[in-house]
């Protein structure tokens, strides 16, 4: 269910986008539409049902066959996602199929 509402959202355009993101992304070369393709079409694996002051999960895309982590966090009520950092995940901490943690 909140997989479904994030990309809903995502798909209407409902986002906000953190200052966090926001920085990231610029320093990351990360583009919005990377992003919002990663929300809609991605793989949630992990969800952070007790975030305050709203569920989140951990979301894996790839984009030009790269792979990318993008943390989002949706207001159920508001139908709103809002888009916490973004970042493509390493070996260092991540298993070879980027879901795992090490």
């Amino acid at each position: 269910m909140f997989e479904k509402q994030i990309q809903s959202a995502a798909r209407a355009g409902n986002i906000t986008w953190q200052k966090h993101v926001l920085q990231r992304m610029l320093e990351r070369s990360i583009y919005r539409s990377d992003i919002i393709s990663v929300l809609v079409s991605g793989e949630l694996i992990e969800y952070y049902e007790d975030d305050k002051p709203f569920p989140s999960g951990l979301f894996l895309g790839h984009v030009n066959k790269k792979p990318l982590h993008v943390v989002a966090a949706i207001n159920k009520q508001a139908e709103q996602c809002y888009v916490i950092t973004a970042y493509q995940p390493d070996l260092k901490h991540f298993k070879p199929d980027f879901k795992t943690r090490k």
